[in-house]
């Protein structure tokens, strides 16, 4: 185990923001857990999770220690007639995983290719794209314990998942009395791949790819190569314009106040939910307030999405964290004054 020491974060991060962790270690197995744990200088320290950068927004150096996940592994770990059970290291890329189950015959997470990030963190978010999430191919995660080095199992109804929500961005003194932000760190995440195989469609872009390919019946591979297409047409490469995808929870209303809303915009982009709700389309809401292409110092709103927030200054002149989020409450003020609808963040602000 080796603490660096005055580390820049700036490649470490997505949105290209320029920062520094004044100590930073990397963690490559358990055994790297259980010696910095066992270290009597860096035990009782403060401690922050790093693993892909693809969902944070740094406002300035971090003063914790960054722990660094760089744990690696994939494994076929159970087969049955009912599905294939696979075990991925935490500081595995997300994507490439994707590709590596779909490669191996193991299909079921192709609508969720081209998320930044790594496999540690896609729990945490309890990340999602064109009609499946995480928790719907979800089997069971390993992780530490911080404050005390016990390792532990968490099923899916333990990790609490909700939208864009788990355990993992809850503390412990949260409204449910049990949270794991701070605390823990995922070392390994398990996936519950179900057999047969059956693609999940209900999704207007994917409907239009049916419609202009004439392929009705898609391969798990087609629709993998769909999502990258449409993906890569609407959302910016952050390796070439710094970004934390969505920045922004889509939010959910009653049928009520949608029904409101809807006598004064009748276009809003809208989803009814199996518990009732509506679910409203936060990037159209921006957009409606005129928010789209615009730019305050260096961060800007994407001229293709208005719910990507971008780094409009590149590598030499990088927007600040703090030109990040004044765009961002200037947008949920507006939403806000026009809509009577709070926006909340997805990323997580350090």
């Amino acid at each position: 185990m080796i603490v660096e020491h005055n580390v820049p974060l700036q490649p470490h991060n997505s949105f290209g923001i320029v920062a520094r962790a004044q100590h930073l270690v990397r963690i490559a197995d358990e055994a790297d857990i259980a010696a910095l744990l066992a270290d009597a200088h860096w035990h009782a320290a403060p401690k922050f999770v790093l693993g892909g950068g693809s969902n944070i927004v740094l406002t300035g150096d971090v003063k914790p220690l960054v722990v660094k996940v760089e744990i690696k592994g994939r494994r076929l770990i159970e087969e049955s007639p009912r599905a294939w059970i696979v075990e991925v290291g935490a500081g595995e890329v997300w994507h490439d995983t994707v590709r590596w189950m779909l490669d191996g015959g193991y299909p079921g997470l192709e609508n969720m290719a081209l998320i930044p990030g790594t496999v540690g963190g896609a729990p945490v978010q309890n990340i999602g794209a064109y009609g499946v999430e995480l928790q719907d191919r979800f089997e069971s995660l390993d992780a530490v314990d911080l404050d005390t080095g016990r390792q532990f199992t968490l099923d899916a109804a333990q990790c609490a998942f909700g939208y864009r929500d788990s355990v993992f961005k809850h503390s412990a003194s949260g409204p449910n009395g049990f949270g794991l932000a701070g605390r823990a760190l995922i070392t390994r995440v398990r996936f519950r791949l179900p057999r047969p195989w059956k693609p999940v469609l209900g999704y207007l872009d994917l409907e239009r790819k049916m419609a202009e390919t004439g392929n009705q019946a898609p391969s798990a591979q087609q629709i993998f190569d769909w999502i990258c297409a449409i993906r890569t047409a609407k959302l910016p490469d952050w390796r070439v314009l710094g970004n934390a995808g969505s920045f922004f929870k889509n939010p959910t209303v009653t049928p009520e106040q949608c029904a409101d809303i809807i006598a004064r915009d009748p276009k809003i982009v809208h989803y009814p939910m199996d518990d009732g709700s509506i679910k409203l389309a936060a990037g159209w809401l921006i957009d409606a307030c005129g928010w789209k292409g615009k730019t305050m110092g260096n961060a800007g709103v994407y001229e293709k999405q208005a719910l990507v927030l971008v780094n409009r200054g590149g590598k030499a002149h990088p927007a600040t964290g703090g030109e990040v989020m004044t765009l961002a409450k200037a947008i949920q003020t507006s939403v806000y004054e026009r809509f009577g609808i709070r926006l909340e963040p997805e990323p997580v602000v350090v």
